[in-house]
């Protein structure tokens, strides 16, 4: 493909050279440069790529994209210079991929909560709606009937646009996709028209990387911000940062509730561990997720499914269908004994407050046993939410165990200090401190009665613990089973 191509829809500050080149590929990791290939240079969180141009020159590449030039030129390099590097890279990644999400209807989920869940029911509905469609997830990418596993909530431009063609080719109609705030301030997804974007919610996370609570909020208003007349805007109002969102945005704007009047409303009529039974649009539907979160997760992928055009009655009976989300409030139970786990991904104050909650209501209702809470904080990850994860699980608990999730490159100690300092001094004689995660499930199944509920919290689907840059095999859902058989009586 010629070079020129590749910059279609790029606007360019400067050319030194002849954009009329072939170009065989395109990179912006100057380790993977190949001959007769274009170099990105990006600004990344650890890396400035500007410092590899003279590595990337010298495996090959004939052609680089920077935002300002090198101290030393070369004569047979084409240099371009841009006002920002990562934008230019997800247009390239369109071009040449040939544009195509294009020729795919996306719908882009954001919030700090029920991303990965709306994703999912909406690609579930959509493929019992008779429509073959894409999945971009934390937990996995699904190309048509493929699975790809997930290296992060949003891919890079060029995975991105890869996967969107091999869509295509497949024959997808429709892709639902997580859209990170990291993802939005780095581009990543600057060159997909949108025809749906979706609020969730707002809480605290992610101040390790943006800094402030502002400055999340505004990574995430920058999905709105970029979206067409032609678009359609839905958001949660039950949250008081859902108007922000849309207040530069040129799409049409529906807003959807369980608390309030909005255009689309659910209310909760019961609520169990079997399921739950909504009113949606003057509509009764038994669905079998559980929990008030799951409400908003339904109403949001039900809202999508109408902006599309789909028929009321048949979303909802489709929908009813559908089981829970991987790692999302998922129930391991121990016939033998009554008792009951609940693994979910809460890795959040607000999002481990609304499981506790859920948990605490339905056993009031039901169950009338202990809940005994198993929480960590990962690594590397904004500090100022451990007190606070720590301070809601003794709130909502009887018995806490505070131990390791992903210490990553910290030491767990010093996290689970941190976490500590969270929990009041009347509070100190239910909170316990067991490092090592395994053990921490143990104890909790062994201390729990009959009737009583276990909740596992934090890591969810995922398969590994992360320590010192190590990724150990570790599966919340096997331990709790392990632990269950060990402890029968």
């Amino acid at each position: 493909m010629l070079l020129q191509q590749l910059l279609t829809g790029i606007e360019l500050r400067q050319t030194l050279g002849s954009t009329e080149l072939e170009v065989h590929d395109f990179f912006f990791d100057s380790r993977k440069v190949s001959p007769n290939s274009l170099f990105v240079a990006i600004h990344g969180t650890q890396l400035d790529g500007h410092q590899f141009i003279e590595k990337a020159i010298a495996q090959g590449a004939c052609a680089i994209i920077c935002e300002h030039l090198p101290q030393d030129l070369q004569d047979a390099i084409t240099y371009v210079i841009v006002a920002d590097s990562q934008e230019a890279l997800a247009k390239i990644a369109a071009n040449y991929f040939g544009n195509p999400a294009e020729k795919l209807t996306v719908i882009g989920i954001t919030g700090t909560n029920g991303k990965t869940s709306v994703a999912t029911l909406l690609h579930s509905l959509f493929n019992k709606l008779g429509y073959m469609s894409g999945l971009v997830s934390t937990i996995k990418y699904l190309v048509g009937n493929e699975v790809f596993p997930a290296s992060h909530t949003t891919p890079d431009p060029r995975q991105l646009h890869s996967m969107f063609a091999q869509m295509v080719e497949m024959g997808c109609e429709y892709c639902f996709m997580e859209v990170s705030s990291h993802a939005l301030v780095q581009q990543r997804t600057a060159a997909i028209p949108f025809r749906v974007a979706v609020f969730t919610n707002i809480t605290h996370d992610h101040l390790d990387y943006h800094g402030t609570f502002a400055e999340y909020i505004k990574a995430k208003k920058l999905l709105f911000d970029n979206l067409d007349k032609d678009a359609h805007a839905l958001i949660n109002t039950d949250d008081r940062n859902a108007r922000v969102m849309v207040q530069n945005t040129q799409a049409k704007v529906k807003s959807f509730a369980v608390k309030r009047m909005a255009d689309y409303r659910a209310k909760i009529l019961e609520n169990t561990f079997e399921g739950l039974q909504l009113q949606i649009d003057q509509r009764e539907a038994w669905f079998r997720l559980v929990g008030s979160f799951n409400a908003y997760n339904l109403l949001a992928a039900y809202a999508v499914a109408v902006e599309l055009g789909f028929e009321k009655d048949e979303i909802l009976q489709k929908l009813s269908t559908l089981a829970g989300v991987e790692g999302r409030f998922e129930s391991v139970r121990a016939e033998k004994t009554g008792k009951t786990a609940i693994v979910d991904y809460a890795h959040t104050p607000d999002a481990l407050q609304n499981v506790l909650q859920t948990i605490k209501d339905v056993n009031q209702n039901h169950m009338q046993g202990k809940i005994l809470t198993v929480i960590g904080c990962g690594g590397n990850r904004d500090a100022a939410k451990r007190p606070k994860m720590a301070k809601i699980a003794a709130d909502y608990s009887d018995k806490v165990i505070l131990t390791s999730d992903n210490p990553r490159n910290e030491e767990p100690q010093l996290i689970l200090d941190q976490m500590d300092g969270g929990i009041s001094l009347d509070q100190k004689f239910k909170v316990m401190r067991i490092e090592n995660r395994r053990e921490a499930i143990k104890v909790a199944i062994q201390l729990a009665q009959p009737q009583d509920i276990i909740l596992v919290a934090g890591k969810g689907h995922e398969t590994y613990q992360e320590v010192k840059g190590v990724r150990h095999p570790f599966d919340d859902r096997e331990e709790v089973r392990k632990a269950f058989q060990l402890f029968q009586q």
